[in-house]
């Protein structure tokens, strides 16, 4: 990776920028909005969202997150043009699929599980948040990290056995910053969210900004016209072409953006 604010990052950005259709993604926690310690108190710096209310005027813009529609869209002070949860598997405005139903019921045996070992994985500082396409098992708060990640990896070991299934039923298992996302098996993800998005408003090129590992399979799926920046350069073997240092670098990032012509 090489720093956005170099001369290649720089070039790359005022490449893209020239072209006459392009889109651009976001993802949220640790990107639009610092890392905190409990997901519910995740907010986006006022900073942020003023300069999206100006970009989304000039270029449709994503944002692809972890969380729920609902959960996410409460925490944006702008509205973008495409909003999408779960990782990609639902978007906003629309009425349940067949694929995010199946998604649903995926989780189903993990739901029963999480019910039989609540006490343990309260015990143990994992928390689960539930968001009916997706779930995510947190970590962040507790006590002894190890012992969480065992606790989690006993839950998920029981739920295999219990389905007998490839995969604890079926779903497919993403490590995060303290947390374990998963979904069911052969969902969308962020990669394939915003490709489909670019061929849905005929973009030609993107960007997308992330800085955990459910934003990878966007990193590694982006082809070559794409500018990728994973904020922070804690994870030496990112796809992503070019890093932020950190989520306090994302307002000037916003202004450089800001500072092109735009679409003609």
């Amino acid at each position: 990776m090489k720093p956005v604010f170099g001369s290649d990052g720089r070039r790359a950005l005022a490449a893209l920028l020239a072209r006459p259709r392009v889109i651009l993604g976001f993802d949220f926690d640790g990107t639009l909005a610092p890392i905190v310690a409990r997901p519910d108190d995740a907010r986006m710096p006022l900073p942020v969202a003023r300069r999206l209310r100006e970009l989304v005027r000039r270029w449709p813009v994503a944002v692809v997150s972890g969380r729920a529609v609902a959960d996410v869209g409460a925490r944006l002070d702008f509205q973008p043009t495409y909003l999408l949860g779960s990782h990609g598997i639902e978007e906003a405005g629309d009425a349940p699929t067949p694929l995010m139903m199946r998604c649903a019921v995926a989780l189903d045996p993990l739901r029963r599980a999480l019910d039989e070992r609540a006490q343990a994985l309260a015990a143990a500082g994992v928390t689960a948040e539930d968001k009916r396409y997706s779930m995510a098992l947190h970590y962040r708060l507790a006590p002894n990290e190890a012992a969480a990640r065992a606790a989690i990896a006993s839950l998920l070991e029981e739920t295999l056995r219990a389905t007998a299934g490839v995969g604890p039923a079926g779903l497919q298992i993403g490590e995060g910053k303290c947390v374990v996302n998963l979904v069911a098996a052969g969902a969308p993800d962020k990669g394939d969210a915003m490709l489909e998005l670019a061929a849905r408003c005929g973009a030609e090129a993107g960007l997308f900004i992330g800085d955990d590992l459910n934003d990878e399979p966007m990193f590694a799926k982006a082809p070559a016209a794409w500018v990728t920046v994973r904020v922070a350069r804690d994870h030496v073997l990112s796809q992503a072409r070019f890093y932020l240092d950190g989520t306090p670098q994302l307002p000037a990032l916003l202004d450089l953006l800001l500072e092109q012509p735009g679409p003609r």
